[in-house]
C-alpha cells in the first residue's frame, strides 16, 4: 500500500490529467480521510460529496472535483497508484 496527502485548491479539473486511462477515470481504488473541505467525486454512476472529517472509500473509475480547498490523505495498492501517477505526470508534462 501507499500513503499520500493530498492537496486540491477549490475548482482543481483532474479531468485532463486522468484523460486516456480506462474511461478516462482514476482505475486505482483508494482508502481515506478527508481533513478539510468538500469534493465532489464523479464516477460513471453519479457523484457523490465528501466533506471534512469523512472517512471515504472511492472504487475504481472516479475523478474528484473539489468544491473548497481540500486536503486529505489516502491510502492505495502501490502498482495501481504509481501508474496512475505515471500517467498524471505524462500528462502535465
Amino acid at each position: 500500500m501507499s500513503v499520500a496527502f493530498a492537496r486540491f485548491p477549490k475548482g482543481t479539473d483532474m479531468r485532463p490529467a486522468i484523460k486516456g486511462m480506462p474511461d478516462d477515470l482514476c482505475p486505482c481504488p483508494h482508502w481515506g480521510y478527508l481533513f478539510k473541505g468538500r469534493l465532489k467525486m464523479r464516477t460513471k454512476h453519479g457523484d457523490e460529496i465528501y466533506e471534512a472529517g469523512q472517512a471515504f472509500y472511492w472504487a475504481p473509475g472516479h475523478v474528484p472535483e473539489p468544491l473548497d480547498d481540500c486536503e486529505y490523505v489516502d491510502f492505495s495498492p502501490t502498482t495501481e497508484f504509481s501508474e496512475v501517477i505515471d500517467h498524471i505526470k505524462s500528462q502535465t508534462g
